[in-house]
């Protein structure tokens, strides 16, 4: 970038880091050479990067159903209808659509994501997802294979689903479902299960995955070896960041034994902590299901004498599903989130807000996301499987903190505790997730047919893209402390600040 820093531009939770970058903002040019840094940074890697392969005119068709004209060895150019009558099938491969469309006039306005002090406008162009006029696979010789991996997420079975239909729509006959996630590669008691219309057409009606799904997974270099073993074109990995790692690993392993293998990520998390994306699939359902459990809490609250409902809700290091099921409700009291630091004692805690709470409501909800004050907590140094580190139990602990207090307060207290976490993500789809589902699983295959591998999609300000796996993976999205969603939250609950430096 001239005088700018030749390192990557890279994506925090809340603004891009160009400070890091070490701009020279007196420079003229400086603007122009850090949208083309930008461009590099959202460059899709491609199979021809590595391979000579070249392109064919596409089966994707709205026109016919399931690829017939490849079913039936048809000469795909010998098309009844024109390109013309085919001319916005496609979504041309220059398309881009904008990352950012806020134009902040300050650095102090709320939730301001500014890249120099003067808050200069910057167009953040990524590609736009969809099928392309030109594929790199014939779909009759496509052997594709299916996996999701981690914890369970509403809206899977639903995203399986459409991969198998858009696949089939291609004119792929070949499709697999490798079972519970990344050890359905190497596990010769887990053989891969051949998909079918009949397998698939019913699953987005319940919650789960048709697959099964688990945490963990052997060595990259054993799981691309299983890939070439099994002659495996196009794995389709459904995950949250972790996984996307994983995935990442094995395109780059994929690449460097110059196989011809597309791995296509589609971000699974109900916690919505994937960079730069608006939401993933689950989140709604996520938060749906959590206001019920919210809304029990407030009935059982208020049908005790000074009732307190305390609910715990996932979210390890983002707080999202806590911040939007307490917007949602309208009835919980204190939020509390790990972006922002609290502390329950003193005259400022969230323990003496609570007291106030009973004094003056008869009764309170509060919402604890669980990776909320985890550093109150003694949580044991362990790892799970993913290599996350375990948490201490912050619903537990808090709740045991609230007796305590009013017991020594000598003020009566009835406390009572949900944690709805298994509720929550085994549920099935709403229908907002559904939608978002439908779209994912097809442009999932869409980009595997253009040729694309090492990428992810998602909605960015409405619209569907795709991103390189290595801009989504750096660090997990997180609520922004600043953010205009934040303090509309605290609007609502009407809570002060718990933080450590006002107690």
């Amino acid at each position: 970038m001239g005088r700018h820093s030749s390192r990557k531009i890279r994506f925090s939770a809340c603004r891009i880091v160009a400070e890091k970058l070490d701009i020279d903002f007196s420079d003229p040019d400086w603007k122009t050479e850090y949208q083309k840094d930008l461009e590099n940074t959202f460059n899709l890697p491609h199979l021809k990067d590595v391979l000579d392969v070249k392109p064919r005119p596409s089966t994707f068709s709205l026109m016919h159903r399931d690829g017939s004209r490849w079913l039936r060895n048809e000469n795909v150019t010998d098309r009844a209808e024109g390109p013309e009558d085919r001319k916005n099938d496609y979504v041309d491969i220059d398309d881009r659509t904008l990352l950012k469309v806020i134009k902040y006039a300050s650095p102090t306005s709320a939730g301001a994501e500014c890249i120099d002090p003067n808050c200069t406008w910057v167009e953040q162009w990524v590609h736009r997802a969809g099928p392309r006029k030109e594929i790199y696979f014939e779909p009759t010789k496509v052997k594709a294979a299916i996996v999701t991996c981690g914890g369970l997420c509403p809206g899977l079975n639903d995203v399986i689903r459409q991969i198998f239909f858009t696949l089939e729509r291609y004119g792929v006959q070949k499709i697999f479902g490798v079972r519970y996630g990344f050890r359905g590669f190497f596990d010769p008691e887990l053989p891969m299960k051949k998909l079918s219309r009949e397998h698939v057409q019913d699953i987005n009606l319940e919650g789960g995955s048709l697959l099964g799904t688990s945490r963990g997974g052997a060595s990259t270099s054993d799981i691309v070896d299983s890939i070439e073993a099994k002659e495996i074109d196009m794995v389709f990995i459904l995950g949250g960041n972790g996984t996307h790692a994983g995935a990442n690993a094995i395109h780059n392993e994929c690449r460097k034994r110059k196989m011809k293998v597309s791995v296509i990520c589609v971000p699974k998390t109900i916690d919505n902590d994937i960079l730069l994306m608006d939401k993933t699939f689950g989140f709604d359902t996520a938060v749906e299901a959590a206001q019920r459990a919210i809304n029990s809490a407030y009935i059982e609250a208020h049908s005790a004498y000074h009732g307190i409902g305390l609910v715990k809700l996932m979210g390890r290091s983002s707080g999202f599903i806590a911040m939007h099921a307490s917007l949602a409700s309208g009835q919980v009291d204190i939020c509390l989130i790990p972006e922002v630091p609290f502390t329950l004692d003193g005259p400022n805690g969230v323990l003496s807000h609570l007291e106030h709470l009973i004094r003056t409501k008869g009764a309170a909800v509060v919402c604890v996301a669980e990776g909320a004050g985890q550093e109150l907590l003694a949580a044991p140094d362990l790892k799970d499987l993913s290599g996350n580190a375990v948490l201490g139990d912050i619903g537990v602990h808090f709740k045991n903190q609230i007796k305590s207090y009013f017991n020594e307060k000598g003020i009566h207290a009835d406390v009572k505790y949900i944690d709805p976490t298994y509720m929550v993500r085994s549920v099935r789809a709403n229908a907002s997730d559904a939608i978002l589902c439908t779209v994912l699983g097809q442009n999932a295959v869409h980009g595997a047919f253009a040729g694309y591998s090492g990428i992810t999609m998602g909605i960015c300000n409405t619209h569907y893209v795709f991103l390189p796996i290595t801009e989504v993976i750096h660090t997990p999205r997180a609520v922004n402390p600043n953010s205009r969603m934040w303090h509309r939250c605290l609007t609502s609950t009407g809570q002060p600040d718990f933080s450590p430096r006002n107690c």
